[in-house]
């Protein structure tokens, strides 16, 4: 006899839980608990208690959700879900309460403002005064308007010769854009920086970058058809979770034989040519 599952059961029971899906999607990436912590500022102690569904070291709920979405952003997770999932199991979000009752809203509200009669009045008298002084003035000069009109109309203006004769341009040589990926990484690069450009052709991969004084530049996942370019004046340190699914210019010039598939690989590269970075 076949036991069916209970009415409270669903599919989100069978899902691991937040730690288990940290540390899963940390292997699959290629990375360990060193390089996570080095990458996200969330000490080692705390990444693998966080792994272990342990967040006592944490120091409570608000730091725990921070630690998990920094942790699920560097894997490549979903760091909403996530959040979403430690809530469920923990309680929940506590409710946020009004800041004030709704009858003191309703008792601040500005009474609204009664029209000005008496400034309409005044406005109206300006104006009527105004129309009568404007049409007094007016039939007082209408000879010497007329007068003025018709000097007006006989005036004729002046033809002006236009003897600047335009410079002609000499049309620049434009040169087509290249069209092929290779040939645009290129001719885009600076001669005076050091730069890479890395785009996900075999699958995704994660990466992280950093200048020549260890700053860290970007780290997170590379999905498939996405590409990132990187630039400094000196040096370039990069690692790369899945390597052989990088397709990789340096300096304008392609970098071929990276890793095997889903092994780490951790390059340095400066201005002078990939094979001596």
């Amino acid at each position: 006899m076949s036991i069916g599952n209970s009415p409270g059961n669903s599919p989100e029971d069978d899902r691991p839980s937040v730690g288990r899906a940290l540390q899963q999607a940390r292997i699959a990436a290629g990375l360990t608990v060193d390089e996570v912590s080095t990458t996200t500022r969330v000490r080692v102690p705390l990444v693998q208690g966080i792994e272990q569904d342990d967040y006592a070291r944490c120091g409570g709920d608000v730091y725990a959700r921070g630690h998990i979405r920094v942790l699920a952003r560097a894997v490549g997770l979903d760091p909403d879900a996530l959040v979403a999932q430690y809530d469920a199991e923990h309680g929940g979000r506590p409710v946020p309460t009004l800041a004030a009752p709704v009858f003191e809203a309703e008792r601040i509200r500005p009474e609204p403002r009664r029209p000005n009669w008496t400034a309409a009045m005044v406005a109206a008298i300006v104006a009527v005064v105004g129309f009568v002084g404007f049409t007094l003035f007016s039939g007082g000069n209408e000879d010497g308007g007329s007068t003025v009109a018709e000097e007006t109309t006989t005036a004729k203006p002046t033809p002006t010769k236009h003897t600047t004769k335009p410079t002609p341009t000499k049309p620049t040589d434009q040169k087509p854009e290249p069209t092929d990926g290779t040939e645009s990484a290129i001719a885009g690069v600076p001669a005076d920086k050091v730069t890479v450009r890395l785009t996900a052709e075999g699958g995704q991969s994660w990466i992280s970058a950093q200048d020549h004084n260890g700053r860290l530049i970007h780290e997170g996942l590379l999905r498939q058809g996405d590409s990132k370019t990187f630039s400094d004046s000196k040096r370039i340190d990069l690692v790369l979770g899945n390597a052989q699914a990088i397709k990789l210019f340096v300096n304008g010039k392609e970098v071929k034989d990276l890793a095997a598939n889903g092994q780490v690989q951790r390059l340095s590269y400066t201005k002078g040519d990939p094979e001596a970075g």
